[in-house]
């Protein structure tokens, strides 16, 4: 049967670290491994704008063996007339994986039902697998471990990022806390899924309103633009909502003394995040960068090799 990653929980505990091994391996030697020789497409679907996302994902590919296809909704048939499950039919016949960068994650699990090749959800409104399989891999590689850590997520709970680290902190056996105002708490039914995947794990899952206690001797800091895309319209009003989250010194020092601070990047310096914070010694953010390409290079070949 074909495996798919649309989100964080499609891996169990030891899946998700079979392929941040990996990931460490192809970090070291980043041509060893070609499984997409030919070469072969792997169709990479953007609906929304991308840097990290397109140049890891193209890169990536290209260094599996393949070619990639960067294909824009706003010039294909996927963008209008035709449902995401004609769609992955057509491509299917043409492509070894599909990735998709979107909105509804209704989408994305409409494409991978059926389908006959890995389906990779690059980011949807409730979910951003990928870029914590890079955090993750991050976290290990500073820390040298993931279980028992504890990781606090500050900013708007019911983004993708605040729910992904949800599960997949869950899955990793961390203990993961999530400050938010009470009116963009996470979703509760991700919530009920990340605790009990905390319970098998030994990690844990806690909510905060206040930010200062959740971060109060936690290992690791984390925060997002507090706009995503599609909030445009918010701006003003998320602005003076999340004031209190923001991540400074002042509240980095209630983490403890050696907490790494991590942010997926774009950063709205100033407003989440303080420049202080996010250039200082304690930032790990162009690591985590970087290994977007190892991690997901790693999944590509997990999805295509090993599941």
């Amino acid at each position: 049967m074909t495996r798919h990653f649309l989100r964080d929980d499609d891996l169990s505990q030891a899946e998700q670290l079979e392929i941040l091994d990996l990931a460490v391996d192809l970090k070291k030697h980043r041509y060893s491994v070609t499984p997409l020789a030919g070469p072969q497409t792997v169709a990479v679907i953007f609906d929304k704008s991308s840097t990290r996302t397109r140049v890891s994902f193209a890169v990536g590919i290209a260094d599996l063996g393949g070619s990639p296809l960067i294909i824009s909704t706003a010039n294909s048939q996927l963008g209008g007339k035709e449902t995401p499950s004609d769609t992955a039919r057509v491509l299917e016949r043409m492509v070894s994986a599909i990735v998709w960068r979107t909105y509804a994650q209704s989408g994305l699990e409409e494409m991978a039902l059926g389908t006959t090749v890995p389906v990779i959800n690059a980011l949807s409104d409730e979910f951003h697998p990928c870029q914590l399989l890079a955090d993750l891999l991050t976290i290990r590689e500073h820390r040298g471990t993931l279980a028992g850590l504890t990781v606090t997520f500050l900013g708007d709970g019911a983004s993708n990022m605040s729910q992904s680290y949800l599960l997949a902190g869950a899955v990793a056996g961390m203990h993961v806390r999530i400050a938010s105002p009470l009116e963009y708490a996470p979703d509760a039914a991700v919530v009920s899924d990340a605790r009990a995947l905390a319970e098998a794990s030994g990690g844990s899952v806690s909510l905060y309103t206040d930010p200062a206690e959740s971060v109060a001797g936690a290992d690791v800091v984390v925060t997002d633009t507090w706009v995503s895309m599609g909030k445009e319209d918010e701006k003003a009003d998320r602005i003076a909502t999340f004031g209190a989250f923001r991540v400074d010194s002042d509240l980095m020092a209630l983490a403890k003394d050696d907490a790494l601070f991590l942010h997926c990047l774009p950063a709205d310096r100033g407003y989440e995040v303080t420049a202080d914070v996010i250039d200082g010694g304690q930032s790990v953010i162009w690591d985590e960068a970087e290994n977007r390409l190892h991690a997901q290079k790693a999944l590509m070949v997990w999805l295509l090799e090993r599941a």
